[in-house]
């Protein structure tokens, strides 16, 4: 799934060169005044944020699963969900409890709940965390990561809840 992504992403990158330079051209306009910096360590800095952040995002996004939520939950299988679940960006793992019931999982980095205080999910992946809740039969949980570890550790009793709702 991952590969998919970076690959569709550095195909895009490396076939559009003009939409990271003027991305660069933006951010160089932008603070070019305030800093000695130049326009093509902006470029460069628009390219690397675009290939390397999506990188470290999964790198985040599968130890958060394999080296947290996998082994404190060693009886769930967790799989990365299918594109059409993770295209929007809301289900990034299936946890699956039987073989027709799962709860979903979203990562996002700390920043995420720094940045916008209280982080709360849009309508837009409300509806798409009750769609996911209509087919599996689980709640989807927003977990933030922190270096690759669970910053909101509480979400584990609120997960063990889900799954022993999802066994009854």
């Amino acid at each position: 799934n991952f590969n998919m992504k970076a690959k569709k992403i550095t195909v895009f990158v490396q076939d559009n060169p003009t939409i990271i330079k003027s991305l660069g051209k933006v951010l160089y306009d932008k603070i070019s005044m305030q800093t000695k910096i130049t326009e093509q360590d902006c470029i460069d800095y628009i390219y690397n944020l675009t290939i390397h952040r999506t990188y470290d995002g999964y790198i985040r996004e599968k130890s958060v699963i394999n080296d947290g939520l996998a082994k404190h939950f060693p009886t769930i299988r967790f799989e990365e969900s299918p594109p059409e679940l993770d295209h929007s960006g809301d289900v990034d793992y299936i946890g699956w409890v039987t073989e027709d019931k799962a709860f979903g999982i979203q990562i996002k980095p700390t920043t995420a709940q720094s940045n916008f205080g209280n982080y709360s999910p849009s309508e837009r992946m409300k509806a798409s965390f009750q769609d996911f809740e209509d087919e599996y039969g689980g709640k989807v949980f927003i977990i933030f990561s922190l270096d690759g570890t669970m910053s909101n550790k509480e979400m584990i009793q609120f997960i063990e809840n889900e799954i022993n709702r999802l066994t009854i």
